[in-house]
């Protein structure tokens, strides 16, 4: 039996990426439509050819699980309307934008037992599962130093919705929008707890959200990790560097390679090697299917997702305040 989902807003520019999966999953079927704007949701569910409810939970009535692309600033509201009559949910990155707001949806989750999970595409992209490998075997001894940049030209070339500058919808810009993926990646490739959180804003197009970004993550060992992301970058590529006492690898810069070279394995110490990448894993929104199935829980998607939130948020308090943010081990 196909499982039905209701979207939850067109607001995000992934909106519809995430739509059509679940078009093409065999296992479920888009039935229906709400958005907090009526005009954009009436739009949306013509195309779709399924109903549009102007109250959500008419609609949740109506659906087994949601897909919740609605303005960061509205997906505590509608999360928690979701998992309290036991739907299931995948929603867009971050969860919320503050840690009491993670933690107040978690515990409703929890106490309905409905299927949480977020997606955060880069985990499963065979680039990130290839280091992740490397770094298991100790191929570059002890992590000193992690970098990881994505950025384009959303603002300054005017691709980017207009809503997307807006502070209040988004909570943030170019960090809490690209800078999600470098940054969960750059906590997972150091591999250990991050203790403080210091960043630095730009505003090159003089909009209310900042459109370049730097986080610079610390860390009780030494390592430091670096996150980038900026609307204003005509040319940037995606690029990934981890180094460590033995040794350094790079992705990105700027062809998809993944280059390695370790003191470890002597007879290449001198020379850099491409790496074979790994395949990628199932996306988010299949491993979500899965988990609603199988009765299982995405335990490490979600753990990843909150950790995400405590960072970006500490990251905004720093900007503002001009200061390192210090955080408690957990």
């Amino acid at each position: 039996m196909s499982i039905r989902i209701g979207k939850i807003s067109f607001w995000h520019v992934h909106a519809w990426d995430y739509t059509k999966q679940a078009q093409e999953h065999e296992d479920t079927v888009m039935t229906a439509v709400w958005d907090e704007d009526s005009e954009r949701g009436k739009k949306a569910a013509e195309s779709l050819n399924v109903p549009f409810y102007d109250s959500l939970q008419e609609m949740l009535a109506q659906v087994d699980a949601v897909i919740v692309d609605a303005p960061t600033n509205r997906h505590k509201e509608v999360i928690i309307a979701a998992a309290k009559v036991g739907k299931h949910i995948f929603t867009e990155k971050v969860i919320a934008a503050t840690l009491q707001d993670v933690n107040d949806i978690m515990a409703v989750v929890a106490e309905n037992q409905v299927k949480l999970t977020v997606s955060l595409p880069r985990l499963n992209n065979g680039y990130t599962l290839t280091i992740q490998d490397i770094l298991n075997q100790g191929l570059l001894g002890q992590i000193t130093y992690v970098r990881v940049r994505l950025s384009h030209d959303g603002a300054i070339a005017d691709w980017l919705p207009a809503h997307f500058y807006n502070l209040e919808q988004c909570q943030g810009g170019a960090l809490i929008d690209l800078g999600c993926h470098p940054m969960y990646l750059a906590k997972l490739f150091l591999g250990q707890a991050v203790t403080g959180v210091s960043a630095n804003f730009g505003y090159v197009t003089g909009k209310e959200v900042e459109d370049n970004a730097v986080v610079t993550l610390h860390t009780d060992s030494g390592a430091i990790g670096v996150v980038e992301a900026g609307f204003v970058n005509s040319h940037s590529p995606f690029a990934i560097e981890v180094h460590g006492t033995e040794g350094t690898l790079l992705f990105g810069t700027p062809e998809p390679k993944l280059l390695l070279r370790t003191k470890l394995v002597p007879e290449t110490a001198d020379v850099w090697t491409e790496q074979s990448l790994l395949s990628n894993r199932e996306s988010a929104f299949h491993q979500w299917v899965s988990h609603i199935q199988n009765h299982t829980l995405a335990v490490d998607n979600i753990e990843t997702a909150v950790e995400l939130t405590r960072l970006m948020e500490a990251a905004n308090i720093s900007a503002t305040e001009g200061r390192m943010v210090r955080l408690a081990l957990e």
